[in-house]
């Protein structure tokens, strides 16, 4: 194989930003959906989780990779569900409710995912974008899974979603004033119960893509706290769907630059830049924290109990 040199590690970066990228940018439109009807969800981290193990698990039963991300979805869904029907009862916190299925969510699938540690199931199948090139290298960067491709599109037509249509602005009427909403008609925890729902079939999806394509493994420390990550990744984003697709690429070019380096015999600080997601998530919510201001594009309803 021709080494590249430093454009070898940027060249890694690129494809770590590609692969890496995908389930955090899943998770983070789910959460921004979930957060722009006014509700806050905290237990993404468990519902990545249960996905990939759900659709890890279907897949290997059914031979079917594409019938694990929609089980994984639907497992997602599913905790969304539960969430948005607890937070619905009087006088619940939505982040202590994130945290307790979080909590679930991680538990259940470690208890129901032991069985599929060791079988190998099939994995998503990737579109070569780098047949022209003869250096392996770039052909390696340029397999690019369906399911990346698929945010791709995604994000742009939930900002489309958000601004140009009826149930875009029902959510963000929701989402800034609930008794603005209810004064209009808009029955409140119907439409954020819905918009719970979809993010997290959103998330689920984005954890099918950990166990099916990348690493493409099912284990228990797989998602690395991922979940977590993309709620500052939406507040990163400013709960904009085309700036969440930039923070996630951000997010996963930084989580593939320690392997990079390694790649060119960068040892020193190996550690440090193997935890460059992790810095980056830390600084976030340094940078955007001020007793004084409010966040822009912030929904006015967030974080409230309800």
């Amino acid at each position: 194989m021709e080494d590249l040199g430093w454009w070898g590690v940027a060249l890694a970066v690129l494809a770590g930003a590609i692969r890496v990228s995908t389930p955090f940018l899943f998770v983070s439109l789910g959460e921004l959906l979930t957060e722009k009807s006014g509700r806050i969800n905290l237990g993404l981290e468990g519902t990545l989780v249960m996905g990939a193990m759900s659709a890890y698990a279907v897949s290997y039963m059914t031979g079917s990779p594409w019938a694990g991300v929609l089980v994984a979805g639907l497992a997602g869904a599913l905790f969304g569900l539960l969430h948005a029907a607890i937070c619905s009862l009087p006088r619940v916190n939505d982040i202590a409710v994130g945290i307790a299925l979080m909590l679930l969510g991680t538990g259940l699938a470690f208890f129901l995912g032991k069985p599929f540690i060791q079988p190998q199931a099939p994995i998503l199948p990737a579109i070569d974008l780098g047949w022209w090139s003869d250096l392996p290298q770039v052909r390696s960067a340029l397999q690019i899974n369906v399911l990346f491709i698929l945010g791709l599109v995604l994000a742009p037509f939930l900002l489309w979603v958000l601004t140009n249509t009826r149930w875009g602005l029902i959510v963000r009427t929701v989402g800034d004033s609930a008794d603005a909403a209810r004064a209009m008609g808009y029955p409140v925890d119907l439409v954020r119960l819905a918009a719970t729902m979809a993010g997290g079939f959103l998330a689920g999806i984005g954890g099918s893509f950990l166990s099916l394509y990348y690493p493409g493994s099912w284990n228990e420390g797989l998602s690395s706290g991922q979940g977590l990550m993309a709620v500052a990744l939406v507040i990163f984003a400013r709960w904009h769907p085309i700036r969440c697709l930039g923070a996630a690429l951000l997010f996963g070019g930084a989580g593939a630059l320690g392997p990079a380096l390694q790649s060119v015999g960068v040892t020193q600080g190996y550690y440090l830049f193997n935890a460059a997601p992790y810095l980056l998530t830390l600084a976030i919510m340094i940078a955007t924290c001020s007793p004084t201001r409010t966040l822009a594009g912030a929904p006015g309803e967030l974080s409230i109990t309800k």
